[in-house]
Formats: structure tokens, C-alpha cells, sequence
């Protein structure tokens, strides 16, 4: 009869039957009998009744269990057959089981070793006889081996969920058992959220953990994120975040390190009291598309004064330091500007951009309106407007005498530009100077659009379509400024643009209540709670620096009402006046692939005008944050992005770089080329192939070898050879830093994976009890199995120990 665990499952799995069932009668006359024997005998004697009846209990007891054994009593259930079930053996040989944190300072994996490297341990050679045993190592991938002996725990990664993954898929046809895992429980490749979900299928997994000191010094980098956006002083955030351990550590130093090895910021802190994560954020400005910082960590024991007395010994410095990867679109981005008369706001929106070198910002400015067609005199024989002069070639006096409004364009890359020049044809004679973009693939050519004081009628029905699809298709930014031509003062409920915008224009919206002789209310701005959450709307580094911003800043006299928010808009900022009439004056939504955004104050020019020659540029930093972050996330003709994947066993970078026609529709026939940097050696020029998932999706697979940091560069090209674009990316490759970026057992991860699989959490003294409860366990390949009752110890025992326990009782009262 088993005992121990392989009873308590027998007790699940295993029903009670009776061998000799035709015994009872007879069993029952004897059990009778010796019931009134015991009474008899007891109730002649003169103990007294609460000892008597206890001790002939005992006694009664002990006989009935004789006589129920006369019936063979059966334990009849199920149990693994011998051999015909597999159990995997699977042992995590990666780096970080080699860290002297065991018992007096041995290796983490000093236990793992002796009890697998000799097969003929007890709970070994308890297994081998009742499964087939299949042995694999795990590091960066999963391998069969033989035998353990001589294991090298050298591995540069913990591939835990990949290489669970694979065994179970690969012996997903075949009966296994279990999943024996001896690990530290530090996966390389998953989290606490990622890993049951994974291994939710399957056999049980029964995760063996190592005996570890938890006191021990030392301090890692867990995880690194890089932050973009749209602030001026930061545009590039680097969060590292540091978990210290051990007692003797009191504070932590980090250092952000440039590309070229110079230390550009260092912070400071104490050890968290609770244990958490230490999070240490940098600010930078990256100097070109991909840069690789380094952060270092150091910890100290909080001595003065500072110096490297004070710094602590620590289990390893592999992780104390990582690499991190920052890509940034270095531009130019391209803003158009389209004004329905000359203003002071383009004056100071341009001077302000003109300190952003990425941005490069167009002017479209309508300089007159249409005029009725009358015979001009001027100078001598000149029969023209005299506003176009100089606007066209000597001899073309004729078109100046239509109907035409006059436009001019400002900042233009050449003088074809935002002409019918630029659709590669010709101007005929009835345009006028400059003009607005007529096709997709002239105005595509622009990152955003910001339209200021100008009526919906400036523009065709085709042209307003293409506002509509310059934001919903290619993902850019559209901004229209408050004026009297704007919103639904200039027509723009009835455009297709009207559900851009983040606000209702449908109708006018009721005026405030004011006298007819009294001046404009002043409007005062403030940030609302969306506007303080995000960078690029504030302009100093704490709230009470910002607030004395916004109390000193001039008011405002011109704002465009409207009728309400859209469901999906945020007010990033309002205006309120001396009454307590609040109004939205910055509200952004999100459209299509691109983003819609209404300021709806008209005079912001009052801002730059009242600035003090010594007081900072306020107006020109809003400007320059408000376009970045307009401009920002905008797609690009050629757009890579990196991922990790498996090629095979091996970690492999996937580059799925998508190529997009001037429409910005998928662009199928072209050829991609992707140029790979590697830490050390030469450039390694990769083709990418056309991808089945979608059109214009091209993928192309590189497996890197040496750590380090790698860049790529991808270019690609029309079916003629004709570039369309191309893009960097960059990332970085550090086995050894993943591997122990936590050296602590994680004992949580590895409880949910067993809980998850229907596994229990071991630890290496419970081996045995595990290798004689398993076959008892809930197996595939099983068989009917009995053991007799009567022939296990502990029944033996039971009645030993009633009798005992009836002959005790006497001798402690000095009873015959």
C-alpha cells in the first residue's frame, strides 16, 4: 500500500473495494461478538465508567479491523504504466544560475548539479522506472542531451516560454506527463502577465527552484524606455529604472552617457526603503536619426565624503549597465501655412520656427481678394492690376485683368512650388501666382497644415476632400487658428473638413452677454487638466513656475465661439474672462491616421507684442512646441520598424518596412534594400522580400551575433530605380545584461506558471516525494491498479496503537 503523497493522490484517484465480500456475515457475527465479549468483560470490573468504556472502545475498535480485513479491503484505481509516458526534464544552464548566492556562497547552481549530474539518485532511478525520461537544457535556446554530467551553466539568456513552447508543440502528438524545470525563474523572454498565457496549454510544469541567499548586495538595471515628445528643453525622454538589493546599499548613482563615451547628466538617489524600483529619468537631445546612449549604475553605502571607498561590493556588474537605442525622424518637416490675409500671427509664427531647423514652415498668403474685371492704367502702355507686378513674365499682362484673387508663397523650396508648375505642366492663363495644392500627391508633400482667418469658399470641393484625406489617409496634422474667417464664420460647416475638427461649428453659437457699449472682456488663458498632463502645452519645469507664467501672460480680445466639444476631443486649454465665462481655446482630437486641432483664439499675436526685450520668448517656444507636436507621429514615405522574433531556436530582428505610393497607398513594385551596421566588422547589405500578410509590407531577417549596438539604414525604390525614401533604425543587443537584469529567484512568475499548467512550485527537498507521487498522478497512458488494504503498514499501525492505547490507559491507573 503506498503511503506518504502517493497516498493522498491514491485517496483522489482510487475507490475502496472488497476481495471477499461473501465474508460478510461472517465478519459482522464476529464483530457482534466481540462487541458483547468486550462489554461483558468490561462491565464486570470496577474501574471507574470514564476509563471502563473508553479502554473497551479502544479494544473493540482493534478487533473490528481485524475482522474487516478477513474481506480484503482493495485500494482499486489508476496509475501511470510503466514506460509509456514521457517526462521532460528540462534545465535552465543560462549565466545567472552561476551567481555565488547559494548556501555558504556556492553557485546558485551548486544543488542543481548534485542532483542531476548522478542518475542514480533515488528519485532518479524512481522516475526512470515508471516514465521515459527526455533531458534538454535551456539558454538562449532548447537542447537535447543524454545525460547532465559535466553541464556547463554558461548560457547567455533564459529562453523559458520559447523553449516551453516548443517542447510542448513538438511533442504535443505524444503522452507526457509533466514538465520538470529547474530554473531560477528569471525568463529572459517573458513577464508575470505574458507567461501563463503562453503556457496555459499542455502538460503540468513542476518548476524546481534553488536555495538562494536574498540578502546579498547588488544593483541592476531592470528595463530602459525612451519617451518622445514634443517638449522644446526635452524632446527625448531615457527612464531607467533600478532595483538595489541587499542591506549594505544606501543610494544609487546614475550616468547617462553620450554616443561618444562623455558623461552628459548624473543623478542620485537613495534606496527605496519598500524594495520597489528606483526610476532615474533623462532628458536629451538626440544630434542625429539613430543615436546609442549608455546608462551606468553604481551603488554606494550613503558614507561621506563620496569617493569609490563607498561603494559596495556586488554579486556582479554585468548588470549595471545598459545600452539604449534612440531614434529620432530628423526632418525636415514641412508646415503650410494658409492665411486669408497678410497678419502679424505668420510674422511670429515664422520667426519663431525659423530656431527649429527641422521644421521648415511654407507660407500661402492671400495678399488681396477677388476684384471686379475692369481695365487697369498704370505705367506707361500697362493695362494690368498693378498687384501682379512682377508675378509674371513681361508680355503676360492679360490674366492680371480677371477675376483672380492675389496670392503670394513664402519659404518655398523653388519657384515651381505651389504652382501649376509643380504638376509638371505648364501655367495657363488663368492662374494667378501662387496657389493651393490641387492633387494628393502635391499636397502629401507636407507634414501639416494650418489654416488661419480664411474662409471655406478660398477652396474647391476637390481641394476640401484633400484636406480631409491629408489627415484621415496620410496621417498628417491640421490646425485652424480663430478669426473672423474661421469656423463657422467662415462656411466651414458645410466642408467635408467641418469632422476634422474637434469642436461642433454647426451653427452659430449664442453671443455672451454683454452691453453694446461696453469694451471686449478681456480673455485670460489657463491649462486645463489634459493641458497639464502633456509637455508641449506647458512652457516651465514645475506647476508654480507655470502658473506665475500664465497670471503674468497678456489677455486676449478675439476668440471664436463654438457650439460644443466632440466626443473624442480634449481641451487642452481655455480662456476665461472677467466674469467667469469660460471658453475652450485649445482643443485637439484624434482623425483618421492624422490628428485635427482648433486654437481658437484669433489674436495671439498680442502675446509676442507685449514681451519685454529682456523677458524669455514665451510666444516663439509655444509656437515651436505646438507645430512639433502637430508634426509629430506624422507617417513617412518609408517607415521601418524593428521587431524580435525566433528565427528557428536563435533571437532574430524582423525589419517590416512599409513603402507607400505619393498617394500614400501601399506601394507593391518596389525594391527594398536594408543596410546593416554590426558593433565591429563591415556593413551587411540585406534584401528585403514583399510580405503575404499585407500590400506594401516588406520583411527582411537578421540574426545578430555580437553584442553590442547596430544600426541599419533602409532605402527603397520604384520598379524604374527611382528612390522613394528610406529611413534608420537602430537597437541594441545585450544577452548578458538581459540575463541579469533581476538575480533574485523569481518565485512569483514561476508560481503562476505552475498554477497556470496545473503544476505545483518545488523545491530541490521535495524531489523525492514528487518522484513517488507522480505515478499516482493524472497521467495520459494509465492502468487499473490494487493494493490490499490489510497489507499496508499503517493499517497494522492503527491497531497496534488502539491496543496501546487500551493497554496504557489500565497501566496508567494501575488496572489488572
Amino acid at each position: 500500500m503506498p503511503t506518504g503523497p502517493v497516498f493522498t493522490e491514491c485517496l483522489l484517484l482510487a475507490s475502496l473495494v472488497w476481495g471477499q465480500p461473501a465474508w460478510w456475515v461472517a465478519v459482522l457475527a464476529i464483530v457482534l461478538l466481540a462487541a458483547g465479549l468486550v462489554a461483558t468483560t468490561y462491565a464486570r470490573t470496577h474501574w471507574p465508567a470514564r476509563l471502563k468504556w473508553p479502554a473497551a472502545i479502544l479494544k473493540w475498535t482493534a478487533f473490528a479491523l481485524i475482522a474487516v480485513c478477513l474481506l480484503e479491503p482493495l485500494w482499486s484505481g489508476t496509475r501511470a504504466r510503466p514506460g509509456e509516458n514521457l517526462l521532460l526534464v528540462v534545465v535552465d544552464s543560462s549565466a545567472s544560475l552561476g551567481v555565488a548566492d547559494g548556501p555558504d556562497d556556492a553557485p546558485r547552481h551548486d544543488e542543481f548539479s548534485r542532483l542531476l549530474f548522478d542518475e542514480q539518485l533515488p528519485w532518479q532511478t524512481r522516475l526512470a522506472q515508471d516514465f521515459r525520461l527526455r533531458r534538454f537544457t535551456v539558454a538562449d535556446r532548447v537542447d537535447a542531451v543524454e545525460t547532465f554530467d559535466g553541464l556547463q551553466w554558461d548560457g547567455t539568456g533564459s529562453a523559458v516560454v520559447t523553449s516551453l513552447d516548443a517542447l510542448i508543440q513538438r511533442y504535443e502528438s505524444q503522452p507526457v506527463a509533466a514538465v520538470l524545470l529547474f530554473t531560477d525563474g528569471n525568463a529572459t523572454d517573458a513577464t508575470a502577465e505574458t507567461l501563463p498565457r503562453r503556457s496555459a496549454s499542455g502538460p503540468p510544469i513542476f518548476p524546481v527552484l534553488p536555495v538562494t541567499h536574498t540578502n546579498r548586495a547588488d544593483v541592476a538595471i531592470e528595463r530602459t524606455s525612451v519617451t518622445h515628445s514634443s517638449f522644446e528643453d526635452a524632446p527625448v525622454a531615457i527612464q531607467a529604472d533600478v532595483r538595489a538589493t541587499g542591506e549594505d546599499i544606501k543610494a544609487v548613482t546614475a550616468e547617462l552617457l553620450n554616443p561618444a563615451g562623455e558623461v552628459i547628466e548624473q543623478q542620485r538617489q537613495p534606496v527605496n526603503a519598500a524594495g520597489g524600483l528606483m526610476p532615474f529619468r533623462f532628458h536629451t537631445r538626440p544630434p542625429q536619426a539613430v543615436s546609442h546612449y549608455r546608462i551606468q549604475v553604481t551603488g554606494d553605502s550613503g558614507e561621506e565624503p563620496v569617493g569609490s571607498a563607498r561603494l559596495v561590493d556586488e554579486l556582479t556588474l554585468v548588470n549595471n549597465e545598459r545600452l539604449v537605442t534612440v531614434e529620432r525622424e530628423p526632418g525636415p518637416y514641412r508646415v503650410l501655412y494658409v492665411a486669408g490675409r497678410p497678419n502679424w500671427e505668420f510674422k511670429f509664427l515664422r520667426r519663431a520656427l525659423s530656431a527649429d531647423l527641422d521644421v521648415n514652415l511654407v507660407g500661402l498668403i492671400r495678399m488681396a481678394k477677388r476684384e471686379a474685371k475692369f481695365e487697369f492704367l498704370g505705367r506707361d502702355g500697362e493695362s494690368s492690376n498693378p498687384l501682379f507686378r512682377g508675378f509674371r513674365k513681361a508680355g503676360d499682362e492679360e490674366t492680371e485683368s480677371y477675376d483672380e484673387p492675389v496670392i503670394i508663397a513664402v519659404g518655398v523650396e523653388d519657384e515651381r512650388e505651389l504652382t501649376d508648375e509643380a504638376e509638371g505642366r505648364p501655367a495657363d492663363v488663368t492662374s494667378l501666382g501662387a496657389r493651393f495644392p490641387r492633387t494628393a500627391e502635391e499636397l502629401f508633400r507636407y507634414h501639416a497644415i494650418i489654416i488661419d482667418d480664411l474662409e471655406a469658399e478660398f477652396f474647391s470641393h476637390d481641394q476640401l476632400a484633400l484636406l480631409e484625406r491629408f489627415v484621415a489617409v496620410r496621417g498628417g496634422g491640421l490646425l485652424m487658428l480663430g478669426g473672423p474667417g474661421s469656423f463657422h464664420h467662415g462656411g466651414w460647416q458645410k466642408t467635408i473638413v467641418k469632422d476634422v475638427l474637434p469642436v461642433y461649428i454647426d451653427r452659430a453659437p449664442a453671443p455672451l452677454p454683454q452691453a453694446a457699449a461696453d469694451p471686449p472682456l478681456e480673455q485670460r488663458l489657463q491649462l486645463t487638466r489634459d493641458g497639464w498632463l502633456q509637455p508641449w502645452v506647458r512652457l516651465r519645469p514645475t506647476e508654480s513656475e507655470e502658473r506665475k507664467r500664465l497670471d503674468d501672460m497678456t489677455g486676449f480680445q478675439v476668440v471664436s465661439r463654438v457650439n460644443g466639444l466632440k466626443p473624442a476631443a480634449r481641451v487642452l486649454a481655455s480662456v476665461v474672462d472677467a466674469r467667469g465665462n469660460n471658453q475652450p481655446a485649445l482643443v485637439a482630437q484624434q482623425y483618421g491616421d492624422g490628428r485635427g486641432a482648433a486654437l481658437l483664439v484669433g489674436d495671439l499675436w498680442r502675446w509676442s507684442l507685449d514681451r519685454s526685450t529682456d523677458a524669455p520668448d514665451d510666444a516663439a517656444r509655444s509656437w515651436r512646441q505646438l507645430v512639433r507636436w502637430l508634426v509629430s507621429d506624422v507617417p513617412r514615405r518609408v517607415e521601418t520598424a524593428v521587431d524580435w522574433s525566433a528565427a528557428g531556436e536563435t533571437k532574430a530582428v524582423t525589419f517590416r518596412v512599409r513603402v507607400r505610393s505619393p498617394e500614400y497607398q501601399p506601394q507593391e513594385n518596389s525594391a527594398v534594400q536594408v543596410e546593416v551596421t554590426p558593433p565591429e566588422g563591415s556593413p551587411l547589405n540585406l534584401t528585403a522580400e514583399p510580405s503575404l500578410e499585407e500590400p506594401g509590407l516588406f520583411t527582411a531577417t537578421y540574426v545578430p551575433r555580437a553584442p553590442g549596438a547596430y544600426t541599419a539604414r533602409i532605402a527603397a525604390a520604384d520598379a524604374n530605380g527611382k528612390p522613394l525614401g528610406g529611413s534608420e533604425v537602430g537597437w541594441s543587443h545585450e544577452p548578458q545584461a538581459d540575463e541579469f537584469r533581476r538575480l533574485g529567484v523569481h518565485r512569483e512568475l514561476m508560481l503562476s506558471l505552475a498554477e497556470s499548467t496545473g503544476g505545483e512550485l518545488l523545491s530541490t527537498a521535495e524531489l523525492e516525494d514528487f518522484a513517488a507521487s507522480l505515478p499516482s498522478r493524472d497521467v495520459p497512458v494509465k492502468e487499473a491498479s490494487t493494493a490490499p488494504l490489510w497489507h499496508s503498514p499503517w493499517m497494522l499501525g492503527c491497531i497496534l496503537l488502539l491496543l496501546a492505547g487500551e493497554w496504557a490507559l489500565r497501566r496508567w491507573k494501575g488496572l489488572p
